[in-house]
């Protein structure tokens, strides 16, 4: 083992590397192009992790925060405040994670709650933006029924409260959201509400009460902290403050009990939101704060999170950050390999952006709201064989017959196969390891190193699923064996085929022998 405070590794014939900053998921694997991340002084809007981890059986970690460099055929990896490690010889990348999971990431045995896992998720982000009201709420769940997708969770987005902060319903929006609840869990769903560790200061009475209770965070000159954030200006929870941890949970359980709330969508938490000389109860680095937010969330089986610190191994869903509504990096391009990049660095319960992108610009640009409905199938598609997949935007209405068909099917394969999900995700739960797994990880040796358009769920189906605008064929990597197509055809691996793929199909192969 090498362990230092900057350590230089030589980078060995062929190798590849993930890990570190999810959001460079679709620029793995690394190693054969220059790329530099620092994750000390540029903390990101999704997961990382101070791990790197290698196709050739070894791994990088270090407790603290990291910043690395790939460049002529070597890694420079160092850290301020504490010790890197290398260590070597465990054989395969799969190998390679056990060891790296047993070591620092160990999970406990729990997972989310399994509706995850087993039926579609309805986040109203994109479909009711900043205007929810219970009448609109219940109508897109009546309108999911009516247009033959299951019930799953159901995740109210912003604006739902009184003001950040201020975890009550607006009662001229929700007038009795009780009555909204029992209605929702009579149709099947479980109900999650968004919130986030941002306080109003312009709230006097919640924020005056905070600040008494020195639960807010505070900045250099020990003043509150106010930091601008995506809707505005606002003082900042001290997650590393229990005092303030358990008036929040107070005020989330009485949400809990008074209407039946099931769960929290535990929204920023942003690195980039910190700063590291903030004044806190105990004092940590900007990516220790989102790792101390993260912690919240351990409370509750119907949690998610799209920025976390550090948090590998936990029960915790895990959003990819917002995509666009594009077929290209920035969108559904993307999905695979840093959903990938995800399993590979400890975070198996993982969920996709919302169908067809979660960007909020994608729909105050365009006032009709219309979608490519091309692309918001293909997303729909991709998302259906990862361990969760989340629509947003109303499919029945941006999508003519065909295509809403389409995003149904989707949507009940992914109930179909959810059993099996479960065993995976229970087997993640005691083991770490991912759920959607990268070809190499299943199959080493084999060359699939660079495969970053299908990938394994579990290690005996094969998603290959459409990413290409206007296609309706795609090329398959099939590993050694016999393959049994969702078409009915078999394949006998290795080889590479092309298939066909028209709009209502998404390739998968199940591993028969």
């Amino acid at each position: 083992m090498m362990s230092n405070k900057r350590i230089i590794v030589d980078r060995l014939d062929g190798e590849c590397w993930w890990g570190g900053d999810i959001e460079d998921g679709i620029r793995m694997p690394l190693g054969e192009e220059n790329h530099a991340r620092d994750l000390i002084r540029d903390g990101r809007s999704n997961q990382a992790v101070p791990f790197l981890l290698s196709s050739r059986g070894r791994y990088i970690w270090s407790e603290e925060p990291i910043r690395y460099v790939f460049e002529q055929g070597r890694i420079e990896v160092e850290c301020d405040t504490g010790r890197v490690e290398l260590r070597e010889g465990f054989g395969s990348l799969r190998e390679a994670f056990r060891a790296a999971a047993s070591a620092h990431f160990a999970p406990d045995g729990n997972m989310p709650d399994p509706l995850f896992f087993t039926a579609p998720q309805y986040n109203l982000w994109i479909e009711l933006q900043y205007e929810p009201t219970q009448e609109k709420v219940l109508r897109y769940a009546e309108d999911v029924l009516s247009n033959g997708l299951p019930p799953g969770i159901l995740m109210i987005d912003d604006n739902w409260m009184e003001d950040y902060g201020v975890w009550t319903f607006r009662r001229d929006r929700f007038p009795d959201p009780k009555a909204m609840c029992r209605r929702l869990h009579e149709m099947g769903f479980k109900v999650m509400l968004w919130t986030c560790p941002f306080v109003s200061p312009d709230n006097a009475a919640n924020f005056r009460f905070l600040e008494r209770q020195d639960y807010l965070l505070r900045d250099a000159k020990g003043e509150i902290a106010i930091r601008r954030w995506w809707n505005g200006y606002s003082a900042v929870l001290d997650c590393t403050n229990e005092a303030a941890v358990g008036w929040f949970h107070g005020e989330l359980a009485r949400l809990m009990d008074e209407y039946g709330i099931d769960g929290f969508k535990l929204d920023a938490g942003d690195p980039q939101f910190y700063r590291a000389d903030d004044r806190s109860c105990e004092p940590v680095h900007p990516n220790g704060h989102c790792e101390a937010w993260a912690r919240v969330g351990l409370r509750y089986a119907l949690n998610e999170y799209r920025a976390c610190w550090k948090s590998a191994g936990r029960p915790l869903v895990q959003r990819l950050a917002d995509k666009n509504h594009s077929w290209g990096a920035d969108g559904l391009a993307s999905l695979v390999p840093n959903g990938l990049a995800q399993g590979l660095s400890g975070y198996a319960f993982a969920c996709p952006d919302m169908i067809g992108g979660g960007q909020i610009a994608d729909v105050e640009n365009q006032p009709d709201r219309q979608v490519e409905q091309e692309l918001f199938v293909r997303y729909a598609q991709c998302s259906a064989l990862f361990p969760m997949m989340q629509f947003s935007a109303a499919p029945w209405r941006v999508l003519d017959d065909q295509h809403l068909a389409a995003c149904v099917a989707a949507g009940e394969l992914h109930r179909a196969l959810g059993s099996e999900i479960i065993t995976l995700a229970k087997h993640a739960a005691l083991t770490g390891e991912p759920i959607i797994r990268h070809m190499a990880y299943v199959f080493p040796g084999q060359g699939f190193e660079r495969t970053t358009d299908q990938f394994m769920l579990g290690d005996t189906i094969l998603a290959a699923p459409v990413l290409e605008q206007g296609a309706r064929s795609r090329l398959v990597a099939f590993p050694p064996g016999t393959w049994q197509g969702d078409d009915g055809s078999v394949v006998s691996g290795p080889c590479t085929r092309e298939v066909e793929a028209p709009l209502a199909r998404l390739p998968w192969y199940r591993l028969i022998g």
